[in-house]
């Protein structure tokens, strides 16, 4: 993008000024500098008369004789910001400039031009003051459109990402997101390197100091601006201006600040649902989990979220409450907002235990019901005593929330297995959600359940949606459900589980179905001849009981 107002050198391009046949006589440093305007002068002191940015036009005729007086003439030109100096040759001065004019110039960096063939002034002030006003219709649609592209992002709601790749767009410069410590939100590299974008950001980031709350750092080369609202900050949005002999554009500083209020409006929106960081945590965790971004893109953009996963031993963490938890409070169940109010404070939670643990993590909730966590370790023999640490550091947070709260038998932690590799990821997560899913109802309290510690039950809650799982249970049990739907007093399936149950103890069995034995016996017989099964082979009884648990895992929500 061009700054508004055109340059001495794009002037001196121009063909009213190329006619004059202009020759620079001194300050080529300066050849860059804006033109806002042109003034035409014939006397010593129009210094006086200048704002700063005029390039003026003269034929000499009025300028001092002596040296000393073109020095300060000079002086004062340079002094007020004048862009340049343009004098024709033929009336004061025939072959050139006088010396001492033009080494006061080269001094101080002010272009000096000869104009060596008569042209007429008001030729060039009417060119160039046609390309400033062209500049500033053309500034002025590119404002309006910042504006309108913006205001479309904001009643749209759009993610940050979003936001960045259209203001990066517009800019045609890399953009960056960060929250105050320094990581990386969300960013946009404009067709660049996004790799070398990124890296050492944080240290790099700390070095970038504007003055002000929007502002450009030459040193840097960067223009930053402060994102929050309502006196609360929480980040920086920065763009890279490339040209680092030139200050950006006041089209970009636009451009950055709607960006960056329309970053802090949809933060404002989402603030009750979810903080701005464990938006970019779920959105990672989902790519990992759904095959939805590349690894490669979700590793650089969890790193420049200060959580590296390259060379890691990855350990996918799920947790989830367990199935006969109540909800959170009298006449919760009738509330729409009691779950994504549970599921947001365990999020919180996790979140809260991986720090305590001083761990390294991506964490969020993966569905309506669990918040997932991969464990970044920098070895494999960490797994678990960094697995027992996060536990502890749980269970002491909710506890710290919640004091009335049972003994943390309430949520179920549960790990997958631990991985080499970032594209392994999805393997450990997604275990780690199908051990949570079948430790839901099992009696003990485990620190954290592991594959091991599901045991059958667990495996066969793992299948209960496998089409061939649920046609073993019916071929096995389903003449006996069909006679227990006809006759619902009787409840054959009952007087199965306990016989199985009791190691097929018909002792034991009567006295725990609450019968007598001969009833039971009776009953037995039954069940028998509706199976056709022989109760007393080892072999069909596994059989039988396999289904009991299959049937089980099936019907459990």
């Amino acid at each position: 993008m061009s700054p508004v107002f055109p340059t001495v050198r794009e002037v001196l391009d121009l063909v009213p000024m190329r006619h004059g046949a202009p020759r620079l006589v001194a300050g080529n440093a300066g050849l860059d500098r804006p033109v806002r305007w042109v003034h035409i002068a014939e006397v010593p002191d129009i210094a006086t008369l200048l704002g700063g940015g005029e390039l003026v036009l003269t034929t000499g005729i009025g300028l001092p004789a002596d040296d000393a007086g073109l020095r300060e003439f000079i002086g004062t030109l340079a002094d007020v910001g004048a862009s340049g100096l343009v004098v024709e040759l033929g009336r004061r001065y025939l072959t050139g400039v006088p010396r001492v004019m033009a080494a006061a110039a080269e001094r101080r960096g002010l272009p000096l031009v000869e104009l060596r063939r008569g042209t007429p002034f008001v030729r060039i002030t009417e060119a160039v003051h046609g390309l400033i006003v062209d500049a500033q219709l053309t500034e002025l649609r590119a404002t309006e459109e910042i504006h309108q592209r913006f205001t479309d992002l904001s009643v749209e709601g759009a993610e940050p990402a979003e936001v960045l790749r259209q203001a990066a767009e517009l800019a045609g410069c890399p953009m960056v997101l960060e929250n105050l410590s320094r990581q990386v939100l969300a960013y946009d590299p404009a067709g660049e390197n996004a790799e070398l974008l990124l890296d050492g950001w944080e240290q790099h980031s700390r070095q970038i100091r504007p003055a002000g709350r929007t502002a450009y750092d030459p040193g840097s080369g960067w223009l930053v601006t402060t994102v929050g609202a309502r006196g609360q900050d929480w980040g920086r949005l920065l763009l890279r201006w490339p040209v680092a002999e030139s200050t950006p554009p006041t089209r970009l500083t636009i451009l950055i600040e709607r960006a960056a209020s329309t970053l802090a409006l949809g933060r404002l929106i989402r603030r009750d649902a979810e903080g701005l960081e464990r938006q970019i945590h779920r959105t990672l965790l989902t790519a990992l989990i759904d095959h939805s971004r590349p690894v490669d893109e979700v590793a650089l953009r969890a790193k420049a979220l200060g959580v590296v996963l390259d060379r890691r031993h990855l350990v996918g963490v799920v947790v989830r409450h367990r199935g006969d938890e109540p909800a959170a409070g009298p006449g919760a169940d009738a509330d729409p907002e009691a779950g994504p109010a549970r599921l947001r404070d365990l999020a919180e939670a996790v979140g809260q235990a991986v720090r305590d643990a001083k761990l390294t993590a991506l964490t969020s909730a993966v569905d309506d019901h669990a918040v997932g966590a991969l464990l970044a370790l920098p070895d494999a023999a960490d797994e678990e005593k960094a697995l027992a640490a996060f536990a502890t550091a749980l269970r002491r947070v909710r506890l710290d929330a919640a004091p009335s709260r049972p003994p943390a038998t309430r949520t179920v932690v549960a790990a997958g297995s631990g991985v080499g590799s970032l594209r392994e990821a999805r393997r450990s997560l997604v275990e780690a959600r199908q051990i949570a899913e079948a430790a839901r109802r099992d009696p003990r309290d485990l620190p954290c359940y592991r594959l091991p510690h599901v045991g059958l039950a667990g495996l066969l809650h793992l299948l209960r949606d496998e089409p061939r799982l649920q046609t073993f249970v019916e071929r096995e049990l389903g003449a006996l459900l069909a006679y227990d739907a006809q006759h619902p007093r009787e409840q054959l399936l009952g007087t199965l589980r306990a016989y199985l149950e009791q190691g097929r103890n018909k002792s034991a069995g009567a006295a725990a179905a609450h019968l007598s034995r001969p009833a039971f016996y009776e009953r037995l017989a039954r069940i028998g001849r509706i199976l056709d099964a022989d109760l007393d082979s080892v072999d069909r009884c596994l059989s039988l009981h396999v289904a009991l648990l299959a049937l089980d895992a099936i019907r459990t929500p």
